[in-house]
């Protein structure tokens, strides 16, 4: 089909468009910026006749890299460490694919351009491409891995899990509040314009290195489909930058989603790609080098800060603060400890780091064994039962974060704890900017302007808080987390799947019952809360005690 014919067929749909007159439309969820009638172009000008057959052998190619996988035992060559992490990951990331298909139609009511209402509506039928191929892949997975258990549950449990709640609400946020913030800024301007770097680029590179090259297959093709989703992102971003008006909200909402993507994508493909993998060449970029490649020079410097010239300003402090979280603070090992810490109360097995493992982050994160290599250790030696309690329950020198109201992420970076009363009840936040969206940016009104349409941190938002004062084995139980037997855990912290060698709901039923540091914090006085936060800032790193006689 020549350039020229879609051309003419692209044009001819925007004749299509009309206002309805015969009834007043319903619009469930509005937005607070204006748009100028002024025509913006699509940029790709994509029309379905040219899309269909693009996207057939794009999914051929798919399927057959699935077939010849089962038929050249790709299985048995995986590495377990790697496929034990996808458990989580693919049973999260179909959601955030549904919610930006469920988000588009979002766009249509409060974008005035039906050539954009062109490009969005094939972007819908992308993100539903993209959760089936992916959701394909888990059930591949489970179909031929040794270890099905958590592949077969994962669809029904993530949402009540103590990682996968973190993800459940980062996808949600593109479906709710004002529509332009959660479908347009937080959605194709930050997440798919960066973040999708080092989720489908980056971490399929992994991926092929610890033998897996099924997921390079799918996420390389759902990345192929980011182009289209990045310009609707900057088309619609030029229409909003056009009205003076809008600038406000912009850097709001940049601000805000900059942070809550840093502080969930971060987080969970940082954990994957250091602690998920057995290459440990050290000629392979960490997780830190490929951000500072992918995210900080490619988006930030090449697409951010050319928008200056707008008359936009940039949220600068919070890009060189996520840099300096990832790169000094340690924010993806805090988070890899977290999720270790807490394995019994997931769908995984979390492999024990090794010696090689040591040398390698000593290599690339120089201090890192004095930060957390005695940690790790104790898991190690803590990770077969006998006779003690998981590694939560043990005295390796952790104390059990608080979570943060907003990203839902422990905060672990201790010292930047802060706390805020909101409608009556006492919230943590890891960080004063994931305080700043709850407090300030998600209300009825902004800097003195009237914003109706952004969205509430509202609902039983920590998971802890939803098992508060239960029986560990209980909680583990009404999770679904329990193997076919009835007894032994889904989740271990090895990979040993010798009976003997693994946890189960017996040995969990003598823990002490779990503990919600969110109710206990809202129990307190305020005299207590005061102290209690004074002594979490000096904590760490690694989650340590603070000391016995702090400085003045």
């Amino acid at each position: 089909m020549s350039r020229q014919s879609v051309a003419r067929a692209h044009q001819k749909i925007q004749e299509l468009s009309w206002e309805p007159m015969y009834h007043t439309p319903y619009q469930k969820y509005g937005t607070d910026y204006t748009f100028q009638k002024a025509q913006k172009k699509d940029p790709l000008k994509q029309v379905l006749r040219s899309y269909f057959p693009m996207q057939e052998e794009k999914d051929h190619r798919v399927y057959g890299a699935q077939d010849g996988a089962i038929r050249g035992n790709m299985f048995r060559q995986v590495q377990e460490r790697w496929l034990e992490w996808q458990k989580l990951f693919l049973s999260i990331i179909p959601l955030p694919e549904i919610s930006a298909a469920r988000s588009m139609p979002m766009l249509f009511h409060t974008v005035p351009n039906p050539e954009l209402h062109n490009g969005q509506a094939i972007q819908m039928i992308d993100e539903v491409r993209h959760s089936t191929i992916q959701q394909n892949l888990k059930r591949l997975y489970m179909n031929n891995y040794i270890d099905p258990a958590g592949f077969n549950s994962s669809l029904r449990n993530f949402h009540n899990d103590y990682c996968g709640t973190i993800g459940r609400q980062f996808a949600e946020g593109f479906i709710t509040g004002d529509a332009i913030t959660a479908a347009s800024i937080y959605l194709t301007i930050v997440a798919e314009t960066a973040f999708t770097n080092t989720l489908f680029v980056a971490m399929p590179a992994e991926a092929a290195a610890n033998g897996d090259y099924l997921l390079p297959t799918v996420f390389h093709s759902v990345q192929s489909d980011e182009s289209r989703h990045i310009s609707n992102g900057y088309a619609t971003l030029l229409m909003a930058l056009s009205d003076e008006a809008n600038h406000q909200l912009l850097e709001r909402d940049l601000r805000y989603a900059w942070w809550n993507n840093h502080a969930v994508v971060d987080a969970a493909i940082g954990t994957f790609i250091e602690y998920g993998t057995k290459d440990r060449r050290k000629d392979r970029e960490s997780y830190a080098e490929m951000w500072r490649r992918w995210i900080y020079d490619d988006y930030y410097r090449s697409y951010l800060v050319p928008l200056e010239k707008y008359g936009l300003v940039i949220p600068h402090d919070l890009i060189e603060e996520s840099w300096n979280r990832i790169w000094h603070k340690g924010y993806v090992h805090e988070v890899a400890q977290f999720f270790a810490t807490g394995w019994l109360a997931n769908y995984w097995r979390i492999d024990p780091m090794t010696d090689e493992d040591f040398e390698w982050f000593e290599y690339k994160y120089p201090g890192w064994y004095d930060r957390y290599g005695k940690w790790w250790e104790n898991y190690n030696r803590l990770s077969t039962p006998n006779g003690h309690n998981p590694i939560v329950f043990e005295d390796v020198d952790y104390v059990y974060p608080n979570r943060c109201w907003t990203c839902m992420v422990p905060c672990l970076i201790r010292q930047d704890i802060c706390t805020a009363e909101v409608d009556g009840v006492h919230r943590t936040y890891c960080s004063e900017t994931c305080k700043w969206t709850d407090v300030t940016a998600f209300r009825p009104t902004y800097q003195g302007r009237n914003t109706p349409n952004m969205g509430r941190l509202v609902g039983h938002r920590e998971w802890e808080t939803l098992y508060h004062g239960w029986n560990w084995a209980d909680v583990v139980a009404d999770m679904g987390f329990v193997r076919d037997d009835g007894k032994t855990m889904t989740a271990q912290p090895h990979l040993n799947l010798d009976p003997s060698k693994m946890w189960t709901l017996d040995h969990l039923r003598r823990c002490p019952p779990l503990q919600s540091p969110n109710v206990l914090f809202n129990e307190m006085t305020d005299a207590q809360r005061d102290a209690f936060v004074a002594d979490y800032r000096r904590q760490g790193p690694a989650g340590r005690p603070a000391p016995a006689n702090p400085t003045p």
